[in-house]
């Protein structure tokens, strides 16, 4: 099974430069923006996310709206080994830093919010904690 994460977005090549800094790996058609169309990054072998820019992704959720920026309806999650580079990666590349990173319970994480104000939470997860 393959999964892919939308996200609606304000601007392509913002959020292309953006995720292109922290390490994901763009892929697909180019556009004539120089872009690939539809904007794709891989995660892994298994999951994409898509970057869709706003006015498209309300053609996808209908009448749902589009959430308003600062509305947090998900919190996306990687595992790093090295937190603090990649925390220091998300801020070079513009990210907002919600919370530093620190340990948890649960490990040693660290919160930032992208260009559009998706949160993501980076951590390396105690699995002796879960």
């Amino acid at each position: 099974m393959k999964l892919s994460i939308s996200l609606p977005i304000a601007d392509r090549r913002t959020s292309h430069d953006f995720y292109g800094a922290l390490g994901f790996e763009a892929f697909g058609e180019i556009a004539s923006d120089g872009l690939p169309e539809p904007l794709q990054f891989a995660l892994n072998g298994s999951t994409s996310m898509m970057l869709i820019p706003t006015g498209g992704f309300g053609w996808v959720v209908g009448e749902n709206a589009v959430a308003e920026r600062g509305t947090s309806e998900c919190l996306l999650s990687v595992d790093s080994d090295d937190v603090d580079a990649f925390v220091a990666r998300a801020r070079e590349a513009g990210a907002a830093i919600v919370a530093e990173p620190e340990q948890k319970p649960w490990g040693y994480t660290a919160t930032f919010a992208d260009p559009d104000g998706h949160l993501w939470m980076v951590g390396l997860i105690d699995p002796a904690a879960q």
